[in-house]
């Protein structure tokens, strides 16, 4: 539980579970990987982010480690898309406790 919270204690990392949440309506058709079956492009993501690439590159390892995103490697690129069903885990363990 405590990546989980970590993961969520920064805007940044909150801004990429959102725009993974509907990654179709947040970011233009890709050449190399389907934005749903493999995900968003790490370069896209850092993009949207406007930070370097060093700092996405640990917001995305930081959700990775907490479970909330799944890293999928094609082509020498790297793209994230949500766990949703880890992601609706760690809501229901926070309700629970509140």
């Amino acid at each position: 539980m405590e990546l989980g919270l970590k993961a969520l204690a920064s805007d940044k990392r909150l801004y990429v579970l959102e725009l993974l949440k509907d990654p179709t309506a947040n970011f233009p058709p890709q050449v190399d990987g389907d934005l749903i079956i493999d995900g968003v492009c790490a370069n896209w993501l850092t993009e949207r982010l406007e930070v370097s690439q060093p700092t996405a590159a640990r917001h995305l390892k930081v959700l990775t480690d907490a479970g909330f995103i799944i890293p999928t490697r094609k082509k020498g690129w790297v793209f994230y898309r949500r766990d949703e069903d880890a992601i609706n885990k760690f809501k229901s363990m926070i309700s629970e406790i509140v």
